[in-house]
C-alpha cells in the first residue's frame, strides 16, 4: 500500500517504493500536487511525477534509474549527416535554427500530442500548466529545432543547479527530436552538467547512449548536482 500524500505531507523516503515483485516498481506514492514547489521538491529527492488522466498523480523513485552521462552521448552516422547539414545552413541561408527556451510552451504541447505510434502522452493539461509556471521561474527549459520558421522538433526538461531532468521530446520531421537533444546535451556537458535523468529504461534512450545505474549512486550524484550554481544564460554552442 503507497502513501496518499496531502497538501501539506513531506515524500516519503524513496526506499520505500515498490519493488518489482510489486508490479509497479518504483512507485513512492500519490496525491498532493503539482505545484512547482512540490515539483522542486520531488527532483532534489529523485522523485518524478508519471500518472495518465484517470489516475490521482503518482510519484515515481525508479533503481535502477536510466540516466544519460552527456560524455556518452551516442551521435548515430544519420544524426551527424543531419547535423552537418544544419551547420552549413545556419551559415549560410538560416533555414535550421537551434533554440532554447524560445516557444516552451509549444513545445510541451507537442510533446503532449498523439505520436504516429499510438495516442497521446501523460502530459495533461495539469501538467503543461505547471511545468510552464517552472519555466516562468527559470527550472524548466526547452531545446528547439527550427526549420524555414517552423518548430518541428524539440525537447524539455527541469535544471536545478548543475543536474538536469528529461521530461520529453517530439519530433514532426525526420531525426528534428535527436537534433534538439544533441544540441542540449552539447550545451548541458558544455556548462559543467554530467548527469541527464531519463527515468525509465527504454531501448530507445540506450540506443542514445543511457544506461541503468542503481538509485543511491543516482540520488548521490544528484545531491551534489543540485547544489551547484545554476545555468544562467541558455543560448547554443557551435556543435561543430
Amino acid at each position: 500500500m503507497i502513501p496518499w500524500l496531502e497538501a501539506k505531507d513531506p515524500f516519503p523516503d524513496v526506499s520505500q517504493a515498490l519493488g518489482e515483485e510489486d508490479g509497479a516498481a518504483g512507485l513512492l506514492a500519490a496525491g498532493a500536487d503539482l505545484s512547482p514547489q512540490r515539483l522542486l521538491e520531488a527532483y532534489r529527492n529523485g522523485i518524478f511525477p508519471w500518472f495518465s488522466e484517470d489516475q490521482p498523480i503518482l510519484w515515481w523513485s525508479t533503481d535502477p534509474r536510466m540516466v544519460l552521462m552527456t560524455d556518452r552521448f551516442v551521435i548515430s552516422s544519420s544524426l551527424q549527416k543531419t547535423l552537418r547539414k544544419i551547420h552549413r545552413s545556419t551559415h549560410s541561408n538560416q533555414r535550421w535554427q537551434l533554440r532554447f527556451d524560445s516557444a516552451f510552451e509549444q513545445v510541451i504541447q507537442a510533446c503532449a500530442g498523439p505520436r504516429s505510434y499510438g495516442a497521446g502522452t501523460w502530459i495533461n493539461e495539469e501538467m503543461i500548466a505547471s511545468y510552464t509556471e517552472l519555466h516562468r521561474l527559470g527550472f524548466a527549459h526547452s531545446s528547439e529545432t527550427w526549420l524555414d520558421g517552423e518548430l518541428v522538433g524539440g525537447a524539455y526538461g527541469v535544471c536545478i543547479g548543475r543536474m538536469f531532468y528529461g521530461e520529453s521530446m517530439f519530433a514532426r520531421v525526420s531525426d528534428a527530436s535527436k537534433v534538439a537533444l544533441a544540441n542540449l546535451v552539447h550545451f548541458l556537458r558544455n556548462n559543467g552538467v554530467d548527469m541527464i535523468d531519463c527515468q525509465q529504461e527504454t531501448a530507445h534512450l540506450a540506443s542514445l547512449g543511457a544506461a541503468p545505474i542503481p538509485r543511491q549512486r543516482f540520488l548521490a550524484h544528484v545531491r551534489e548536482a543540485i547544489n551547484q550554481p545554476r545555468i544562467e544564460k541558455w543560448e547554443p554552442i557551435e556543435l561543430f
